[in-house]
């Protein structure tokens, strides 16, 4: 099985710390990369869940850590889960539909 390539959801989390600048800010500058990322995503109030490919998602999720250090962050933990599924594809809409 080659995770790499099935379509996966990860809910990634980032609380940054920064002495000079607000969270929400660095927090919003994370949530802009993954807009433009062309992956489908959700931002919910503690997380963002990501859907697409494994290598391609957990690739932005560098990116989303490495734009909140751009912003300002000093330190910075990132929280992941992942769902996959080895018999075929995980997506957001799979999960949400009944509730939307």
């Amino acid at each position: 099985m080659e995770l790499r390539n099935k379509t996966v959801n990860v809910a990634v989390q980032v609380l940054p710390m920064s002495d000079n600048h607000d969270m929400y800010d660095l927090v919003d500058a994370a949530i802009k990369v993954i807009e433009n990322s062309g992956l489908k995503y959700k931002v919910t109030p503690f997380e963002t869940v990501i859907e697409g490919s494994y290598g391609d998602v957990m690739a932005l999720v560098e990116k989303v850590q490495e734009a909140c250090f751009i912003s300002g962050a000093q330190k910075l933990l990132c929280n992941l889960k992942i769902q996959s599924d080895h018999t075929g594809h995980v997506t957001i809409a799979d999960k949400m539909a009944k509730y939307e």
